[in-house]
């Protein structure tokens, strides 16, 4: 399979290389990407008696950009892969790890500035709160969809739609259902509208997106969730602001009324050095609600590793979850990032987790009640520019948890809980034709 992906790829750019010289834009790019990581009490907290993880993860991509006219073409392929999961001495039907498409999607753009855009493509908008391409995982995110896209002068709109189906269905069966079978881990319908607007001092953002899930009875459960987005300069300051509500059914078929707000701004205080604050408030579910609704905001398909603290304590995968309810999350923060040179950049952020509802020791209301804080994260990035297309990122985290955050993930507060990480990225552009020749 993997050798019928790489001919097919190739057969591809030989015809793209042959047009582009004469008739087209087209850029063949690469990416190559390893990230080392030590994780002792990452994404929970250690435990006695456990050996931390060490391991290097690579994802490498291929990208084929093409452009003639009105059509605008996009292929991204990757391999992710842990080093040696795969023998040295490589047979067929051994791999642990696989080749696959990060995207595939092609666009046709009207006249009037309506474009039609289908196949497997990222979904990145604003700040990536709620829609976001989860690029810092090494897979990244895609969905399969079909996008229209109108732009005009400062204002854009994007409407999407998708259907999901199982690839392992058999043929007669397609011809008489449809049932996907990943419950909550996917969606299987989906439709979203984002608006947005652009002024001289920043910009507004508008969405709407019904996310439709199917339970194991086979019925398909929608939930809607409408958010603002703003970013605006105010004199020095930088201030981006949001508010999201959730409403409808879960895959669980429990009612849904939940909400986030966040805000943050960034002031410049030399030309080296910019200080910022914020604060995420995400809605949890309190034990007395737990049976009836969920009051736990979802950010579902959005870039969570970017927001609530680099460990991954919480929404990556990873719910904070007592007995099946997500207890939600208040994190105010201070920010803190050095410009030493063009070349080098030092991020600092420091969290402080609070839960938005009464913490129980066993989770249920009968059980003695606990301190609502979770506990404190600091986060810590250096990135060097080495050359165009090159930079290495390195990483080191630390978690200070308390009794409640014990009583969420398990493990133990007095272990030390850190992770360390490098990561190196190569990103060479391979071929390129300047500019798209007139059409004739």
């Amino acid at each position: 399979m993997r050798t019928k992906t790489l001919q097919n790829f190739s057969a591809l750019l030989v015809f793209l290389l042959m047009t582009s010289v004469a008739y087209s834009q087209f850029e063949l790019s690469g990416e190559i990407r390893p990230r080392t990581e030590y994780r002792h009490g990452f994404k929970k907290l250690f435990g006695e008696g456990q050996d931390p993880a060490f391991f290097t993860e690579q994802r490498s991509r291929l990208y084929a950009d093409y452009k003639m006219d009105k059509l605008t073409f996009k292929l991204s392929i990757q391999d992710v892969r842990i080093w040696g999961a795969d023998r040295q001495i490589y047979k067929p039907g051994e791999s642990l790890n696989g080749m696959n498409v990060n995207q595939a999607w092609a666009q046709y753009t009207f006249d009037s500035g309506l474009g039609l855009r289908v196949g497997r493509q990222e979904l990145d908008y604003d700040n990536a709160r709620f829609l976001g391409d989860l690029s810092w995982a090494q897979q990244s995110r895609s969905h399969d969809a079909l996008l229209l896209a109108y732009t005009k002068n400062t204002f854009t709109g994007h409407a999407g739609f998708a259907f999901n189906q199982n690839a392992n269905t058999a043929e007669p069966t397609k011809l008489l259902n449809n049932y996907y079978g990943l419950g909550g881990a996917n969606y299987k319908a989906m439709q979203y509208l984002w608006l947005n607007k652009k002024f001289s001092k920043g910009s507004v953002s508008a969405l709407i997106f019904n996310d439709g899930k199917e339970a194991a009875d086979s019925t398909v459960n929608y939930m809607q969730t409408l958010g603002l987005y703003g970013k605006f300069s105010l004199g020095k300051v930088q201030l981006e602001t949001e508010a999201y509500v959730q409403t409808g059914k879960d895959v669980t078929k429990k009612d849904v009324s939940a909400y986030l707000l966040a805000f943050n701004a960034m002031y410049p205080v030399t030309k080296k050095v910019s200080f910022g604050v914020g604060m995420d408030y995400v809605s949890g579910t309190d034990v007395t609600k737990a049976a009836t609704e969920s009051n736990s905001f979802d950010p579902l398909y959005g870039t969570n590793h970017k927001f609530y603290g680099f460990m991954d304590y919480f929404y990556v995968g990873n719910p904070s979850a007592l007995k099946g309810r997500n207890v939600g999350l208040v994190d105010p923060y201070v920010k803190l990032v050095l410009n030493p040179n063009p070349n080098n950049n030092i991020v600092a952020f420091v969290h402080s987790f609070r839960s938005p509802v009464d913490i129980y020791k066993g989770g249920d209301a009968n059980t003695p009640s606990m301190s609502k804080t979770l506990g404190t994260e600091l986060d810590l990035v250096y990135t060097i520019k080495l050359s165009q297309g090159v930079s290495i990122n390195l990483g080191y985290s630390q978690l200070f948890g308390t009794d409640s955050m014990v009583a969420l993930k398990g493990g133990s507060k007095d272990q030390t809980n850190n992770w360390a990480w490098t990561m190196i990225t190569f990103k060479p552009s391979f071929f390129k034709t300047e500019k798209p020749a007139p059409v004739q």
